[in-house]
């Protein structure tokens, strides 16, 4: 398995930007689909985006789409959710995943996972 680390979560205005970075060791980083999901208190773990191997693909979930942005940085071994124009129901522990198949929004296809970091946003 691989070895996550997320950080770049905090507190932030609604309106406001957040960059969250995970860095992966373990494994070669360039064979894994990765993906990000959050959690609220007391609701499930969700799908927010997910990028393919070589960034070729990227899924977003409706509630994210045009605000955040997934990338790779395969050489760094890390993977980056850019969070634009936050809104106080994006509140969550973020978490970065990492699957060894074709990329999905499918939680049962991660395997690896990181603690997470918590994003709250103000209103």
């Amino acid at each position: 398995q691989v070895q996550l680390v997320e950080s770049g979560g905090g507190l932030v205005q609604a309106g406001g930007s957040l960059r969250l970075s995970c860095a992966a060791s373990g494994r070669t980083f360039s064979n894994y689909a990765m993906g990000w999901f959050r959690q609220a208190p007391g609701k499930e773990r969700d799908f927010v985006s997910a990028i393919s191997w070589n960034s070729g693909v990227t899924y977003y979930a409706d509630s994210v789409k045009g605000r955040f942005t997934i990338s790779r940085d395969n050489a760094k071994n890390t993977v980056y959710l850019q969070m634009n124009s936050l809104k106080p129901e994006d509140t969550a522990v973020y978490h970065c995943a990492a699957s060894g198949n074709h990329i999905s929004r499918s939680i049962d296809r991660f395997g690896s996972w990181g603690q997470g970091t918590q994003v709250t946003v103000s209103s």
